[in-house]
């Protein structure tokens, strides 16, 4: 392939980031071993004109994809046909990475193997501009894992992932595309062919949080509520079809556990909303079967993590109104 990493960034109108964003790939010790895509989803501000200025003066370096709007999977997918490099990893493009950071974990790809690379990272406040370092303890004891060995210690957040190149070519992975919150597809659905994780202590990507228009702010998840549940159900046939063709035990309880959470997210965006809102109730009983439906397992784990919605479910969601009241009220302290 000729590259040792290709870095995919989705764009779209991130005028006001993009500089930040590609400047922090600037690092001359290791342009020879990393391609920069920068998808830009049908952006109507000056994404793509910025995107251009760097492959313009550094064409070895950057490449810029212009395609109709299609939502962060399109661009995903998009990266994965035109990558190069061994390894591939996204980068949001408000968000960026520690150049330092990057060039040491480029470096240890160089003599890596593994099917999953961990690397630790930044949440950096768009506010306060405090940061906060995500790391991940149980991986420390050494640098090479058995997949089985971590799937029931954690998950694996999008921010921290780096993935070869050829799982997600040769099994044809593709993300749900004009949608949000498909990055947990992204981290799931190549996961019947991982067998090793690499894990290096590099605090490299740098992740902003704490805007109010994000799609992970409050605001966010009410306003693409009906993505969230479609992309949870959707993985809940993923499941199942994993299920039905592995007996990975292993695995499965990993794909489940990590959709189990998702259920739960779903679980607080609807009581999120008025407790007296009768239609959000009505989603909420409707979302609840679907999920029962398509995976028992998936269902039990989300009874056991959730209080609010073991009792909902006890009571056959008869006192919503003061439990989602309740549910409220918790989730804003």
């Amino acid at each position: 392939m000729g590259k040792i990493l290709t870095v995919v960034i989705p764009s779209y109108n991130v005028e006001k980031y993009l500089r930040q964003t590609l400047d922090s790939f600037l690092a001359e010790e290791v342009f020879a071993e990393v391609e920069v895509v920068v998808v830009d989803d049908g952006s109507k501000d000056r994404t793509a004109e910025i995107g251009q200025e760097y492959a313009d003066k550094y064409p070895d370096i950057f490449k810029v994809i212009s395609k109709p709007n299609g939502g962060h999977g399109s661009t995903i997918n998009k990266g994965i046909e035109v990558a190069r490099g061994k390894y591939f990893k996204v980068v949001d493009g408000d968000d960026w990475v520690n150049t330092g950071e990057f060039v040491k974990l480029v470096h240890a790809l160089s003599d890596c193997d593994a099917d999953y690379v961990i690397a630790d990272y930044n949440q950096v406040d768009d506010n306060t501009q405090e940061e906060t370092l995500i790391t991940f303890p149980v991986l420390k004891g050494k640098n090479l894992w058995e997949f089985n060995e971590i799937a029931d210690k954690m998950e694996i957040p999008m921010h921290a992932l780096v993935i070869k190149t050829s799982i997600l070519k040769e099994n044809h992975i593709h993300i749900d595309e004009n949608s949000f919150y498909v990055d947990v597809e992204y981290t799931l659905f190549p996961v019947p062919y991982v067998e090793t994780v690499a894990y290096y202590p590099f605090c490299v990507y740098q992740y902003r949080v704490a805007q109010v228009a994000q799609s992970v702010s409050i605001k966010g998840f009410q306003k693409h509520m009906q993505n969230h549940i479609d992309v949870t159900l959707h993985l809940c046939e993923f499941l199942k079809e994993f299920s039905g063709a592995h007996k990975e035990e292993v695995k499965i309880n990993h794909i489940a556990n990590r959709v189990a959470s998702m259920v739960g997210d779903q679980a607080g965006i609807f009581t999120s909303f008025s407790p007296f809102d009768k239609e959000i109730r009505r989603k909420f009983i409707e979302f609840d079967r679907e999920i029962a439906k398509k995976s028992k397992k998936v269902y039990e784990l989300s009874d056991s993590r959730s209080k609010v919605l073991h009792l909902l479910r006890k009571t056959n969601f008869r006192f919503y109104p003061a439990l989602a009241f309740i549910s409220r009220m918790h989730n804003r302290r």
